[in-house]
């Protein structure tokens, strides 16, 4: 009797991971399963799908990053028209509408552009697309700015593939809130901001990173004189940091880094 009662309690856990793996925002932003062993990595970046159960990353400048997923899936942040893959993405964020972070005049092959900002005046920007393996949604940042208490001028966007939940912080101006920090659920792998300057100082970007708790940090918006020697500085004395050879990495759940690290990649300062 017992045992019968065991395998059915076994078998409603099962089911239920399953079905909530194919609700919203569950998978590894919520449950956070992950495993830890050693990053790899690759010198540049193919126009192919990433290994089963991985996601290749690769720096395309300022604050552009290609992603690919195992199912062919492709999306590029703050995307610009010049930082720009050698084929048209799947998917594309602009995270802040400024020139070297949004364009216009997106290719129109593009399935899904995703805007940080909320166009035509007041309001929150509000994303939650899936293509493919991939889900995209967004979080809206420095609300109020501009004199506007209803609106905001960035947004953080998240990226989830293969049990992983991948955050770029955009044009971030301030620590988080306990609601962001809600909404953003388990990060593994953040893109950071590091000018120290038009965005947040080095002191509130690491404040931000200790908030979230990423496995993986990789630095961007460093083309400023000084930025980014700077922030490698402050970084060292808490985390790990090194300077991959190439542009691009391959992670999955079983190859995060056991705690946080900071990775540079190599690739264009704007």
């Amino acid at each position: 009797m017992a045992a019968r009662m065991m395998r059915g309690a076994v078998s409603v856990f099962v089911v239920l991971v399953f079905m909530l793996a194919g609700k919203a925002a569950v998978a590894a932003c919520l449950l956070g399963m992950v495993q830890n062993q050693s990053l790899l990595h690759r010198a540049a970046w193919l126009a192919d799908a990433a290994p089963k159960g991985t996601v290749r990353i690769s720096f395309l400048g300022h604050s552009s990053f290609l992603i690919e997923t195992p199912e062919g899936g492709t999306a590029v942040t703050d995307y610009n028209g010049v930082n720009v893959p050698a084929f048209t993405p799947d998917i594309v964020s602009m995270n802040n509408p400024h020139n070297t972070h949004f364009t216009d005049s997106p290719d129109p092959a593009i399935r899904f552009v995703l805007r940080g900002w909320k166009q035509g005046g007041g309001g929150l920007a509000k994303h939650d697309v899936r293509w493919k393996d991939l889900r995209v949604f967004n979080i809206p940042t420095n609300i109020g700015e501009y004199g506007d208490p209803r609106g905001n001028s960035s947004s953080i966007f998240v990226f989830e593939i293969a049990n992983l939940c991948i955050a770029h912080l955009g044009h971030l101006h301030h620590v988080l809130t306990r609601e962001q920090l809600l909404a953003l659920g388990r990060i593994d792998v953040l893109f950071v901001p590091i000018d120290g300057s038009s965005t947040m100082t080095h002191e509130q970007a690491l404040a931000v990173i200790r908030q979230i708790g990423p496995r993986l940090v990789i630095p961007m918006h460093f083309g400023f004189f000084g930025s980014a020697d700077r922030f490698f500085e402050l970084a060292r004395t808490l985390w790990p940091v090194r300077a991959e050879k190439g542009s691009t990495i391959l992670v999955s759940r079983q190859t995060l880094p056991k705690s946080t690290e900071v990775r540079f990649l190599q690739g264009s300062a704007f």
